[in-house]
């Protein structure tokens, strides 16, 4: 497949061939699936090579509730040769698919082709642009989220240490507290992502100010975040919690820092200091 350009006219597919795919599918899925299975759900979500593969299962016997499943690695590679011979010039391809099993061989497939994937790793920046080349889709064919989600255009969200902060000036925090199995982890991720922004000197911690002056005057970013150096300092000093949706970020990608590009960063800094 070509995967740093535009699609090769030669990798899509006709009705016959998807359909081919599909009963390969079929087959890989009904060889690998436990005894006892009566209904596989796998869903397949995609943004240029970023990509994820999950399944779930419902057994003749039990709860009757689903239960997730490990699905072979050729299964994704499937559903993206699938995705590539569905592309369609001018409109793009799909995004996700949800491909549901019954019991012995019958299934049944869904495709979407414009709304953003609900992520459970959600993709590096990069991805954004990858998908737009080697899919071109017409301007009015690219959905919102899909355009302009890459370097300087990126809008990148702005977290903060605290929500508030009291009249005597000691901070207030409103926030789920981060599970003490996550916090070691989220703090590597918040202290490790790049910095674009630092001062020589630092800050009084405002929770002690008995304590010397650690605290970081650093901003950091991951590419769809931008966080001062005293969100990572306060969790780990005092269990400040991020910002939900920030903490919630950080664990879809399981706490893994993506690759952030230089013009991804030069759009962080302009964010923190307002320029153009």
């Amino acid at each position: 497949m070509s995967e740093n350009g535009p699609l090769n006219p030669a990798e899509r597919l006709n009705p016959v061939e998807q359909n081919d795919l599909l009963q390969k599918i079929t087959l890989l899925l009904t060889h690998a699936l436990p005894a006892g299975w009566e209904e596989c759900t796998v869903v397949h979500r995609a943004l240029g090579s970023h990509s994820e593969t999950l399944g779930q299962i419902r057994r003749v016997t039990g709860p009757g509730l689903p239960s997730p499943i490990d699905v072979p690695a050729e299964l994704g590679e499937l559903f993206e040769r699938l995705r590539a011979g569905m592309y369609s010039p001018g409109l793009g391809t799909w995004f996700s698919a949800t491909f549901k099993l019954t019991f012995p061989f019958s299934y049944e497939i869904q495709y979407i082709r414009d709304e953003e994937p609900r992520w459970q790793s959600a993709p590096p920046p990069a991805a954004y642009e990858e998908e737009r080349r080697r899919f071109p889709r017409e301007p009015r064919h690219t959905p919102e989220w899909l355009d302009g989600r890459d370097g300087a255009g990126r809008e990148m969200r702005m977290a903060r240490p605290f929500d508030s902060t009291e009249p005597d000036g000691r901070p207030v925090v409103q926030r789920p507290e981060v599970p003490a199995g996550d916090r070691d982890a989220m703090v590597r991720y918040l202290e490790q992502a790049p910095i674009v922004l630092a001062a020589r000197s630092y800050e009084g911690d405002m929770l002690d100010p008995e304590r010397a002056r650690n605290v970081p005057l650093t901003y950091h970013t991951d590419g769809t975040w931008i966080w001062p150096g005293a969100v990572g300092y306060y969790l780990r000093a005092h269990g400040v919690p991020p910002e939900p949706e920030l903490a919630d970020h950080i664990r879809a990608g399981e706490f893994r820092v993506p690759e952030v590009a230089d013009d991804v960063r030069s759009a962080a800094v302009a964010a923190i200091t307002g320029s153009s």
